[in-house]
């Protein structure tokens, strides 16, 4: 098998053919009839699941891997890599947001620059100017944080080599933030500008989308556990100076110092501090938790169709 296709279903009835149609042919034009067109199933409430069967029994290279519920995104895309076999791999949404036509441009910029990796980037990030400085925001702080390179504004559409694909399969992590795994399986990787376009309203709502913010930067940085310490030592060394104040003007000036409003406002502060910290490393400990019980990161209720072509 010399390409695998992997894009996974949620919501995607009104794309599943025009996303097989061109697939298919910006696939034959590359590499003949020697691939695969892997879809997941990710518990998609329409009917994504039947029209994806329907595809199976009119071609032999379609695969569908249909989830027991949905799992995530994140996951689900694993779950596609895993099944696939191709020689490279080609990741990329149903939606038709991207184009499957990228795979051409993605296949030559891979050969020129002998690269493992080429994913997508937009040059300008969708949405409104709040999800454009929101996301500016978040990497640059992620990026502090964590201490690695997170690409800007990437998109799911990627070419990857078998070799890279099977070194990401190797993380075993349940709490996964796979975007942040692309980075550190480390291999060559380049990017190449792409326009994403827009076909319906984002589903990742702003909690949705300060979980996942939240979710990477603890998943992948220990530096809150160590801001943790350093403002308790910050701390500490103020109440150490303010209480020698005290002293000072008790023994020396004998005027005691007055007042409540310091005092509860201080209470407070301290308070506040205490709960919002406990509550960091409880996030720590639940990511522990949820590794150390070992529950599989997804269960497959039934694959239908196999690749006829083994070469």
């Amino acid at each position: 098998m010399k390409l695998s296709i992997v894009a996974t279903l949620y919501q995607s009835a009104p794309y599943i053919k025009e996303f097989y149609v061109r697939m298919s042919a910006a696939a034959r034009e590359l590499v003949g009839e020697k691939f695969e067109i892997v879809l997941v199933n990710d518990g998609s409430p329409d009917n994504s699941l039947d029209l994806a069967i329907k595809l199976t029994e009119q071609d032999p290279r379609i695969v569908v891997v249909d989830l027991s519920r949905n799992f995530g995104h994140h996951k689900a895309m694993l779950a596609g890599l895993a099944q696939a076999c191709g020689e490279y791999i080609f990741l990329i949404d149903s939606d038709l947001e991207e184009e499957p036509e990228w795979l051409a441009e993605f296949a030559s910029t891979m050969a020129a620059e002998s690269a493992d990796v080429v994913y997508g980037v937009q040059e300008v990030r969708k949405g409104n100017w709040f999800e454009r400085w929101s996301g500016e925001l978040y990497y640059k702080v992620f990026n502090y944080l964590a201490n690695i390179d997170h690409p800007r504004n990437i998109v799911t559409a990627r070419l990857m080599s078998r070799r890279y694909v099977d070194a990401l399969l190797r993380f075993r992590e349940r709490e996964m933030v796979i975007s942040c795994l692309w980075v550190i399986t480390g291999f060559k990787q380049c990017a190449r500008i792409v326009k994403k376009h827009m076909h319906s309203a984002t589903t990742y709502s702003l909690a949705k989308k300060i979980g996942h913010a939240t979710n990477a930067i603890t998943s992948f940085s220990e530096v809150p556990l160590r801001m943790i310490f350093y403002t308790g030592l910050i701390i500490f060394a103020c109440a150490l100076t303010y209480a020698g104040y005290l002293v000072f003007h008790k023994l020396i000036l004998s005027s005691p110092m007055d007042g409540w409003t310091s005092v509860m406002v201080s209470i407070w502060l301290l308070g506040g501090m205490s709960i919002s910290f406990l509550g960091l490393i409880g996030i720590y400990l639940s990511k522990v938790f949820s590794e150390t019980k070992q529950r599989p990161s997804i269960i497959v209720r039934e694959i239908y169709g196999q690749s006829s072509s083994s070469d």
